[in-house]
């Protein structure tokens, strides 16, 4: 699991190996359980069944991956010690030597064979699990037993961050392990720090120490994950000392928990909310000049998007609305994170010039318009609709806030049913926000999914296309700086924030390293006294 108590534990096996010596844990801290309140909902044990932070979070003390994600979303060594390219279509990938399955049975190339083949073309889960990861390997063979190459069917220069989701299992002869047959185990069984103890779908997951883990005896002797969905139920249990780890805190309750002694610690969650615009209708829906008649669509207008971002508070709503958890946004992830811009700055509200480019654009006296949002599904979500109508009605835009439980809101924003709404997105790498919100509609590229606006432009699309045919790296990084760069002066979406995740910890966890994904994990809590 990505963290920095993986990180810790990737470098004891170096030490093992270059010094021949181990230090050994602080043996008081290592008979401590850790319990943590949680707002994953574990409902399946197949690792490969579903691409959702509630089962990548909390499998991952079971299962490892060929390559694991740090908290800078660069992909670090796990079961796999190194990778590289043969040709265009072929890469070689060395395994870990030493690594055993908690049943005993070696860590092989089989596995690495029979996980992808069993995502690829087995499982069929109605969310589609991770099957756009294994979808371009077009095969795998081992020539030993710690390597496979890997044969792709294009040139897919970002293969190794496609590894990182998907978690090995211990093969199976004859056949592929169906998800019943997972769920009805009496124990899983992977490589990772710590072992399948019990489960109550929903409720709790229990994990023991695995002693003979290849990174090093874990820091904890048993895990304990309780699902507490309510966030006001989660703070009551960290404050109470139910619990010594919770995760999701609002933002809200941060300075009460201080008062009581808790530790809190935060990052800029990998994702951004934003505002959408529909681009591609002609008449948008719900928006009409000041006299309630129907006009014509304004947002189809750069102009008219310019001045709307302008006229954005986004600094308020990150210090007042989301009190200082949350950093305002100028694209899809935060600044600094792989394929970012750091020349992309939100700067305070300009009404005077927003309200000359409504004018030039042809709105001198502004129009009337909904906007739609969900309501208590992301921070900050129905107070932000509520703060950006107060900012647009300066420059003569009047705005309607409509809110709805996210899957009425979802639903009705499929069927376009709003001129303007929140919305958001996260993943593995900017990529999959810059091909899913921003890129034009095709489905044969598969780019667009999220781009309810239909917004379209030729040139970024082919600038995006560029940077994402490069290997992974520094040139591709910049070449996707400068794509987001230049779409983002068409002001093809106005981002809000990037919310911060927020952990807090009792005395028994010294530090929590809280990870850009939302992952929670044991892994990521280092005892006091480390």
């Amino acid at each position: 699991m990505p963290s920095s108590n993986k990180l810790r534990s990737v470098l004891l096996a170096v030490a093992v190996t270059t010094l021949g010596t181990i230090v050994p844990i602080n043996a008081a801290s290592w008979a401590e359980e850790l319990r943590v309140g949680t707002q994953f909902k574990l409902m399946t044990l197949d690792p490969h069944f579903a691409d959702l932070n509630e089962n990548t979070s909390l499998l991952s003390h079971i299962y490892e991956r060929l390559v694991y994600q740090d908290e800078h979303l660069d992909p670090k060594p796990d079961l796999a010690v190194s990778w590289r390219r043969l040709s265009q279509t072929q890469w070689e990938v060395k395994l870990r030597e030493g690594v055993r399955f908690h049943d005993g049975s070696d860590f092989t190339a089989k596995d690495v064979i029979y996980s992808i083949e069993r995502v690829r073309d087995f499982l069929n889960p109605p969310s589609g699990g991770f099957r756009s990861y294994a979808q371009p390997i077009k095969s795998l063979t081992a020539p030993d037993d710690l390597t496979v190459i890997i044969e792709t069917k294009s040139d897919i220069p970002t293969l190794p961050l496609s590894l990182s989701s998907i978690f090995i299992m211990p093969h199976k002869t004859g056949s592929f392990v169906t998800t019943d047959e997972l769920n009805l185990a009496a124990r899983p069984v992977g490589t990772g720090p710590y072992k399948f103890q019990s489960w109550q779908s929903g409720e709790v997951l229990k994990l023991v120490s695995n002693d003979n883990y290849w990174g090093g005896k874990p820091a904890w002797s048993d895990v304990t994950f309780r699902v507490i969905e309510s966030p006001a139920a989660r703070v009551a249990a960290l404050t109470t000392g139910d619990v010594d780890v919770a995760d999701y805190i609002p933002a809200r309750d941060v300075a009460g928990l201080k008062q009581n002694g808790v530790k809190v610690e935060s990052t800029s969650a990998a994702r951004s909310n934003f505002l959408q615009f529909d681009i591609g209708s002609d008449q948008a829906p719900d928006v009409t000049d000041k006299s309630g008649n129907p006009i014509p669509n304004p947002f189809r207008d750069r102009r008219v998007r310019q001045a709307l971002t302008m006229a954005t508070d986004r600094a308020f709503l990150a210090d007042k609305i989301l009190l200082g958890y949350a950093t305002a946004a100028t694209q899809l992830f935060p600044s600094g994170l792989p394929g970012t811009s750091s020349k992309l700055q939100a700067g305070a509200p300009d009404y005077e010039g927003a309200k000359a480019l409504l004018t030039e654009a042809g709105y001198p006296d502004g129009f009337s318009v909904v906007l739609g949002g969900p309501t208590g599904r992301y921070p900050g979500d129905g107070d932000s609709l509520q703060a950006v109508a107060q900012n647009w009605a300066r420059i003569g835009v009047r705005v309607r806030p409509v809110v709805a439980p996210f899957s009425v809101f979802a639903s009705q924003r499929s069927d376009g049913a709003y001129p303007v709404w929140y919305g958001g997105c996260s993943g593995e790498a900017v990529t999959l926000c810059l091909d899913s919100v921003i890129a034009s509609q095709n489905k044969t590229l598969g780019t667009g999914s999220l781009n309810y606006g239909k917004y379209r432009n030729a040139t970024f699309d082919d600038m995006l296309a560029k940077a994402e045919a490069l290997e992974d790296g520094p040139t591709r990084n910049e070449a996707l700086a400068r794509a987001t760069e230049f779409v983002m002066a068409d002001f093809p979406i106005i981002p809000l924030y990037h919310f911060h995740l927020i952990v807090g910890s009792r005395e028994k966890v010294g530090s929590f390293t809280v990870h850009p994904r939302g992952w929670i994990t044991a892994m990521q809590a280092v005892p006091s006294g480390e």
